[in-house]
């Protein structure tokens, strides 16, 4: 049985989070900047009366800033859980793909750091790779960020 993920771009490197877990993609919103915290948290944002941490994907993922001409593409991935409510900061929204579980694949052991702290896998797509992010791992990256400690 297929599975389906919202896509979006962190440079050239396609990731993919369940679609159960997104609640919408939007344009980027006014940020209230927050001091103390790790830099992977931009801000907060009022979303219809929600407020929400922003979370910037790139710095979470360890991946050097791109030019500012490629944020100006960047939307906000409203992600929740059972728990949370949160905005993933991204370069660029994709599709949302169908894909099959023997296109899964485990990360690699010799995989450290952050990535591998919260991708769940890859899946093999024709023309490159799908990173499936574990939602819940990057809420856990979020919360020890949120309370003083490196994202």
């Amino acid at each position: 049985m297929p599975r389906q993920y919202c896509t979006f771009w962190l440079g050239d490197l396609l990731f993919g989070i369940p679609v159960e877990h997104v609640q919408e993609v939007i344009m980027p919103q006014s940020m209230t900047p927050v001091p103390l915290v790790s830099e992977s948290i931009r801000g907060l944002m009022n979303l219809r009366g929600q407020i929400m941490a922003v979370i910037d994907l790139r710095r979470c993922m360890a991946l050097q800033d791109d030019s500012p001409m490629i944020r100006l593409k960047s939307v906000n991935v409203i992600v929740r859980t059972q728990t949370e409510t949160l905005s993933f900061l991204v370069d660029r929204a994709g599709d949302v793909l169908d894909v099959e579980e023997s296109q899964f694949e485990q990360p690699p052991a010799t995989l450290h750091g952050i990535s591998a702290d919260v991708l769940r896998g890859v899946y093999k797509l024709d023309a490159r790779l799908l990173h499936a992010l574990d939602v819940d791992a990057l809420i856990r990256q979020y919360i020890k960020a949120s309370d003083g400690g490196d994202a």
